[in-house]
């Protein structure tokens, strides 16, 4: 097992701090999505300054148009929104002709910090010593007499309470965001601390003009009299072309064309041939590879599997909407969307949100899917040496089953996404471009969370990777397994789920992580619970272990009654039932701003997942023996039969989606509960839409050529339906 501890090796610590594991990497700005040099190319600081005092003096209507769509205050401070995005394509439309030249319109989004810093006034006196008795109503006569409130802005407070609740929701917003890429080059604890107070404000200024020099001749403001740093700008049709977006083109229409050719080829056999042609010889196969009609049928009808685990399809269907819905709140949370996050934030860490917060246990059920899918397909049916020998087929088959769904949405991160929306949000969704521009190939070699785990392209693909690592992994085990001895069969497994236990745990307490991806001190406590344990093969793989030996005793199983009297069938579902209450209650006390248990915390991030894995596991075995139930019922239901056959594709596709869709917001979104649930119900719709498209266009039919082209060996014969049944769930060891 001393694979095992290599793997601890490459993460765990050195004198007692935490070794760089992983490589960090810069991106380069040739991938950027914006035209820079548009940016740089258009300023002309004389033309500005005439333009802007041509419409002061004579076109007050253009100037009205630049306010407008311009700066303001934004509303709902106190509840956390610092933030007002003007108009955005009101902004870019502004188009008016003048003499010697045209205005056009710039949208830029500044960074105003709260704490201004008080202007030097050096055209006045020097300050007395203490202010004058009775200030501000007894103001120097020599001093330029101002129209001072009645009430003295420097003694106004905020709540105690309400400023620290700001403090911690701006701080864990930042934290959020570095996840998802928001801001890719801060990297300090300063940044955390300011970025919760300052207001982000559009202003809409001449395009030839900075956003500085414009500020000041439009409103007499400069660096002299307000600090402000220039977040991005945007003009019309801004967006390079690079050699990706015409990679992407070219691929996405030859598949389109092929769809074409296919599907017509499919119409012209069904209408002039008879039915068996279609499958009377392997080349017709390949020919109907990707007919929409056909794959839509292969996706839709389902005819039972003998040995399938038919409560797999529910399962992973119920995870996958988990998935789904806890992205959709965090999304929205993180994006910097919302325009009264307190009360979001507030909700976030109360005891209501409970089934939003336990959502990240959920990717622990398809890391233990994985591990007993991947025995229950293979015991009894090859042996440890047949194993080894096709070895390099083992591990080309699992790469390419994920290859084409995976590589499609890097094409369309790449390109696609970046182009169908548009608006005052594009940042976060610009800068998953510039990721998979710049690290698409780790992606595709499942290295991502090792490599660049800061700029991941597709920033949940981190699950594929570890899967990946652990299949890589898994003959170790397997070999043990598939020996046709029982006795060294459950020698490997246990010594394997022991030993990935020990390392973890031990990794886990020298280094003392937080339990939780919601409350972090530090920006360095939030970069290394992602980069070292969130992402991290070791401290995730112990489901998958679990799964393993799940999976090994459903085969010892299979085909035979199992008998467990009303005792033990009752205590092992009170266990499982009570694990996975604990399990989605445990975030709870975690997320508390109060919590300080260090050892609780190395507890939960040891074994938390371990346990959820093993009640999981049991819910499928009784389901699977007729112990399950109105469980196994629910589970069984005919619609989770499709949703699980979309789920891999679900998977990868619905979290990009959800940025693409926050991009194309105008303004900001005001949080409710019942708004987030509709939310969830369009990014489900649309992630279901996109999935079906993707599978039958692009996954079906490459799965088809690999298994062509890689063979199958002897197989008995089967009828044509029960065939493109079992290729389907031949997959389903993906989420």
């Amino acid at each position: 097992m001393i694979i095992f501890y290599l793997l601890c090796l490459l993460t765990i610590l050195k004198n007692g701090s935490i070794v760089s594991a992983y490589l960090e990497m810069n991106l380069p700005d040739s991938k950027y999505v914006f035209d820079k040099e548009l940016y740089e190319s258009v300023l002309d600081q004389e033309l500005c300054e005439e333009q802007i005092q041509f419409i002061q003096a004579n076109r007050t209507d253009v100037l009205i148009e630049f306010m407008d769509a311009g700066i303001r205050t934004p509303r709902g401070v106190l509840t956390g929104n610092l933030m007002d995005l003007g108009n955005y394509y009101q902004c870019l439309n502004i188009n008016e002709e003048i003499p010697n030249s045209v205005i056009e319109g710039k949208y830029c989004l500044i960074d105003l910090p709260l704490n201004q810093t008080w202007p030097s006034l050096p055209s006045l006196p020097e300050l007395p010593d203490g202010w004058p008795e009775g200030w501000p109503e007894s103001w120097p006569e020599d001093w330029p007499q101002l129209p001072w409130p009645d009430t003295n802005p420097r003694t106004l407070k905020l709540r105690a309470k309400l400023a620290q609740s700001l403090k911690q929701y701006y701080h864990q917003t930042f934290m959020n965001r570095m996840i998802d890429g928001a801001y890719e080059n801060t990297r300090s604890s300063d940044a955390v601390s300011s970025l919760g107070f300052n207001f982000q404000l559009a202003v809409c200024i001449p395009k030839v003009c900075t956003t500085h020099s414009a500020l000041n001749a439009l409103f007499n403001t400069g660096d002299s009299l307000i600090n402000f740093e220039e977040r991005f700008c945007r003009l019309p049709d801004d967006k390079a072309w690079v050699a990706g977006d015409y990679v992407a083109i070219s691929i996405f229409s030859v598949i389109g064309l092929l769809v074409l050719l296919s599907t017509s080829y499919d119409v012209y056999l069904t209408r002039y041939q008879a039915k068996e042609t279609k499958t009377s010889s392997p080349a017709n196969k390949l020919y109907l590879a990707f007919s929409i009609i056909t794959n839509t049928r292969r996706l839709v009808t389902y005819n039972p599997v003998p040995g399938a685990i038919e409560c797999l399809d529910g399962i992973r269907s119920f995870a996958m909407m988990w998935v789904i819905i806890g992205h959709t709140f965090s999304s929205l949370n993180a994006s910097g969307l919302l325009a009264n996050p307190l009360d979001s934030y507030e909700w976030m860490t109360s005891l209501k949100s409970i089934w939003i917060m336990a959502a990240p246990i959920t990717v622990d059920t398809f890391f233990m899917i994985s591990g007993l899918l991947l025995v229950y397909t293979a015991a009894g049916k090859v042996s440890s040496m047949k194993l080894v020998k096709n070895l390099h087929l083992f591990y080309l088959n699992r790469l390419l089953r994920m290859f084409p769904v995976l590589a499609t949405t890097i094409l369309l991160q790449v390109s696609i996404f970046g182009r169908v929306a548009d608006g005052p949000f594009m940042e976060t969704e610009m800068g998953n471009v510039h990721r998979c521009r710049a690290f698409w190939w780790s992606t595709l070699l499942y290295i991502q969370n090792y490599l660049n785990p800061e700029h991941m392209c597709i920033p949940h693909s981190w699950y594929l990777a570890i899967d990946v690592q652990l299949h890589i992994l898994s003959p170790i085990v397997l070999v043990f397994v598939l020996s046709g001895k029982r006795k060294l069969a459950w020698g490997g497994l246990v010594v394997a789920l022991l030993a990935i236990l020990t390392a973890s745990t031990t990794y886990n307490f020298i280094n003392n992580f937080p339990a939780s991806s919601f409350i972090f001190e530090t920006f360095e406590d939030m970069q290394n619970y992602m980069f070292y344990y969130y992402v991290n093969t070791l401290t995730r793989a112990s489901p998958f272990f679990v799964g393993l030996i799940i999976g090994y005793v459903m085969h010892l199983y299979r085909g035979k009654t199992v008998n467990l009297t009303v005792i033990p069938l009752t205590l092992l579902w009170c266990c499982a039932i009570v694990i996975t209450a604990l399990a989605v209650y445990s975030p709870y006390p975690l997320i508390q701003p109060d919590w300080d248990n260090q050892v609780a915390d190395n507890l939960i991030n040891s074994f938390l997942r371990p346990v959820w894995a093993a009640a999981i596991g049991w819910m499928i075995f009784a389901c699977q023996h007729g112990f399950g139930g109105p469980i196994n019922w629910v589970l069984n239901l005919s619609p989770w039969k499709v949703l699980g056959r979309l789920s891999y594709a679900m998977y990868i596709v619905h979290y990009p989606l959800m940025f693409v869709v926050n991009s194309t917001a105008i303004a900001p979104i005001f949080f409710t509960l019942q708004f987030s649930l509709f939310r969830f119900l369009s990014d489900f719709l649309l992630t279901v839409i996109v999935a079906v498209i993707i599978t039958i266009t692009i996954d079906a039919p490459f799965t088809i050529f690999i298994k062509h082209f890689m063979g199958g060996g002897p197989k008995k014969p089967r009828t044509p339906k029960v065939e493109e049944n079992a290729e389907i769930e031949e997959k389903q060891s993906e989420p």
